[in-house]
């Protein structure tokens, strides 16, 4: 899952938010150098990761994509399920979209000290473009995966999966809603256990 999945799954808790959020740029154990709630949330972000990894229905919608992009597919497929729950937002919050990004920055933004330097650098264009809202639609997840090609420095053509979220857009749909309800199940028994 990407940005959006990881904060939405971790409910209501603003440590685990952050340590959910940071996660990828938190390598090893470095996570026990953080305030427990926040090390806890990038534990959570790494079973999460773990479990759709390995998930048959996530390894469906990679299936569809790997003839063409290979190892990219399951980070293409990541990035297409976050603009499906964007998209479908108001079935899972009652927050407006654009309330609970706005919220969740100025999160960020008052535990800046705390974010790793990858995300303090970051932040600021996250911020101006509204990166998570931007999900919502299909010319928004097409400029995240063409700002993920340039960072691959054009190898894996991640910006072209566009043509295949419009062409398999239902089935993207269907896999996603199936999936995730799964993934809310297995994220919340994992919390309790925190």
């Amino acid at each position: 899952m990407n940005f959006l999945a990881h904060i939405y799954l971790s409910g209501d808790d603003p440590e685990l938010k952050i340590g959910n959020f940071i996660a990828d740029s938190v390598k090893g154990k470095k996570y026990l150098d953080y305030p427990e709630r926040i090390s806890q949330g990038i534990t959570l972000h790494r079973k999460i990761d773990f479990y759709t990894d390995t998930n048959a229905i996530v390894r469906q919608s990679v299936s569809r994509l790997f003839p063409k992009y290979g190892h990219y597919s399951s980070v293409i497929v990541d990035i297409l399920y976050d603009h499906f729950l964007a998209a479908n937002w108001s079935e899972y919050s009652n927050i407006p979209l654009k309330e609970y990004t706005l919220g969740f920055y100025k999160l960020l933004e008052e535990n800046y000290d705390i974010l790793p330097k990858r995300i303090q650098n970051f932040l600021p264009y996250m911020i101006q473009d509204n990166w998570l809202l931007s999900y919502a639609t299909v010319s928004g997840i097409g400029d995240v995966l063409a700002g993920m090609n340039r960072r691959t420095k054009n190898k894996s053509k991640m910006h072209l999966a566009v043509v295949e979220l419009e062409s398999y857009y239902e089935d993207f749909n269907s896999e996603f809603h199936s999936f995730f309800k799964q993934l809310e199940h297995y994220t919340k028994d994992e919390m309790s256990k925190l």
